[in-house]
């Protein structure tokens, strides 16, 4: 490569100089199990969700624009019976109604870890006591249950509530309306992950009852709960089916749709804190984007950019050929710097601090030497004009 044109380092380069070194050369680094700096330019954009609407007890409201919607009022052409058979379930006025003695229902679809939105109103004509009145369940992948129930004004065992984790854990509170009206169940299901038959993550529930929150974090204690017996370690399916419970009660449901969430940290899931091998698997590929972006920044005229995109990326990954590079494109700067006339190095001030300051960055991570001979020569320039001076 030639030396760099003095004659390049033009105000457009400066403005470019300051965009870039602002951001990756400015928070806490990755680390062994954060694959992205802190305040990272290149970590994604969160994707837009429209948000949906609230429900009246009149009408359903409408599911966020991501959502995959499972009942919208019109039919029951996503459910079956729990037999794989056409249900006995009805639709009226725009919910799906259990007709006793019919069995349970579930959905044609299997998913897993998500956020789940389910409606159900209690018969209005109040029949029956304890678990006799109103009885349902929803059952995430049709193991767990979340207890549906009729307990306005009728109480029951605690672990058996409205809203309980069934046989693991009540409700914090009775957030119901009266029979007959609907109530709005907001869960966030995480399941069981065991590698082989050892469990790395309990699984658990959150749940809000009509926006009141009634489940926080709650452990599944590695299975799914029950009736009478304790919840016992077991492993759980990837995905299954949502299932309605038919406990003899004409219980309503609307509006039901979920959300799929990502993997977990113990599944080397999420972009914030990974297992060690994962972080180290997402900052090569994060590195091997950034070395790409590099090259369509490349100017010969103007190749700052290109330099301190390549020098970003050795954050992710020390790629020894993008270091060798880094070096040999350092070095090039400050032999084009050290040709500036004296009289017009005070214009180019911001550029190179900015600059020394990314090579400063960097070597104090030791994403490059502690003796990078191209920082040196920047101080030394820095030096000689006062610059490192703090005025008064």
């Amino acid at each position: 490569m030639k030396a760099w044109s003095i004659m390049a380092m033009t105000c457009s380069v400066l403005a470019v100089a300051a965009a870039v070194v602002a951001g990756p050369f400015y928070g806490d680094p990755p680390d062994e199990n954060h694959p992205w700096a802190v305040h990272d330019d290149n970590r994604p954009q969160p994707p837009v969700v429209t948000p949906g609407t609230c429900s009246t007890q009149e009408q359903a409201g409408k599911p966020p624009s991501d959502a995959v919607v499972l009942f919208d009022g019109k039919d029951l052409s996503k459910w079956e019976s729990d037999k794989g058979e056409k249900t006995k379930w009805i639709v009226k006025d725009g919910a799906m109604e259990c007709v006793p003695g019919s069995g349970y229902i579930r959905t044609k679809e299997q998913f897993g870890d998500c956020q789940l939105h389910v409606e159900w109103a209690a018969p209005k004509d109040v029949k029956g006591d304890s678990q006799g009145r109103g009885n349902s369940g929803i059952f995430p992948m049709g193991v767990v249950e979340v207890q549906v129930l009729d307990n306005y004004n009728n109480p029951t065992y605690a672990d058996g509530f409205a809203a309980s984790v069934y046989g693991i854990n009540p409700p914090m509170a009775n957030a119901l309306r009266p029979p007959g009206q609907f109530n709005t169940y907001e869960i966030i299901f995480r399941r069981p992950i065991f590698k082989g038959d050892k469990c790395i993550d309990p699984g658990y529930l959150t749940v809000y009852v009509n926006g009141v929150l009634v489940q926080d974090h709650t452990s599944l204690e590695d299975g799914g709960g029950g009736h009478k017996n304790r919840s016992k370690p077991r492993p759980f399916p990837e995905a299954g089916p949502l299932k309605l419970q038919d406990h003899g009660n004409p219980v309503r449901f609307r509006n039901i749709w979920y959300r799929p969430l990502p993997p977990r940290v113990s599944q080397g899931g999420t972009d914030g804190h990974l297992t060690a091998e994962a972080a180290t698997a997402k900052k090569k590929e994060i590195a091997a984007a950034i070395r790409e972006d590099s090259v369509k920044r490349r100017d010969p005229g103007n190749p700052l950019a290109e330099m301190l995109r390549l020098m970003e990326s050795l954050q992710y990954e020390n790629q020894p050929a993008a270091a060798a590079k880094v070096k040999q494109m350092a070095d090039q700067y400050v032999e084009s710097v050290q040709k500036v006339p004296a009289n017009r190095l005070e214009s180019k001030k911001g550029e190179i601090m900015q600059v020394f300051s990314a090579f400063q960055f960097m070597t104090k991570f030791k994403f490059l030497p502690a003796d990078f001979a191209p920082q040196a020569e920047l101080q030394k320039i820095i030096k000689a004009q006062g610059w490192d001076k703090k005025k008064r």
